[in-house]
């Protein structure tokens, strides 16, 4: 078990949950309207701040005893999020369908495995000296494939940014589930496969509206 360096951790862990709480400051601030950039990149710089303060008026310290870090993938979902804003390219979900409902299942296998149900210790094979490295390769390469084809370039980026984090320095655990996946991930996941589901039976719904 390789295990990332508990100063590259703390680090990782404050650097992550300042991306992550100023991407949720900015999409509420700029939910029901617009903000000149100046306005929420102010907001994003003040509330990225917060996690690096003094361990009991940090929230990056409460987070962490509750839930650890975000994982690779969210933090990187949520880099894009605000490089995003910042250039003017927002439209759109950063998260891809196809990548959510591969998320998604992923986190459904898990609980099952976690809870009993299939006892096979899928989260401990994240660890695995061999076989996680590999999955993170072949991870990697389907998300540069992607890249090349423009196909969700930017999730792909963000896939892609984790698992180099991972391979690179096993952050955030040293566990290949913990790069690509956490709780709050997973419900995005679930939601983000909800609205695709609901846009397609929408449009199903038009088309047979039309035939009649």
């Amino acid at each position: 078990m390789n295990l990332p360096e508990l100063e590259l951790q703390i680090l990782y862990g404050r650097l992550s949950w300042g991306v992550v709480l100023a991407a949720v400051a900015v999409w509420a601030a700029t939910w029901r309207g617009t903000l000149p950039r100046g306005g929420w990149a102010a907001i994003a710089l003040a509330v990225a701040a917060l996690p690096w303060l003094p361990a009991p008026w940090s929230p990056a310290y409460w987070l962490g005893l509750a839930f650890q870090a975000p994982s690779g993938l969210t933090t990187a979902l949520c880099a894009a999020f605000l490089y995003g804003r910042w250039t003017g390219h927002a439209g759109g979900g950063t998260l891809a369908p196809p990548v959510a409902a591969m998320l998604a299942l992923a986190g459904a296998l898990l609980y099952l495995d976690a809870s009993g149900w299939i006892a096979q210790g899928l989260y401990f094979m994240g660890f695995g000296p061999l076989g996680a490295p590999a999955a993170a390769l072949a991870i990697g390469a389907c998300c540069a494939a992607a890249v090349v084809r423009g196909a969700a370039v930017r999730t792909a980026w963000a896939v892609l940014a984790a698992v180099a984090l991972f391979m690179l320095l096993r952050l955030p655990t040293g566990n290949l589930w913990d790069a690509v996946l956490d709780p709050f991930l997973w419900v995005a996941a679930l939601a983000v496969c909800w609205r695709a589901w609901r846009g397609r039976r929408k449009r199903k719904m038009e088309w047979i509206g039309d035939l009649r």
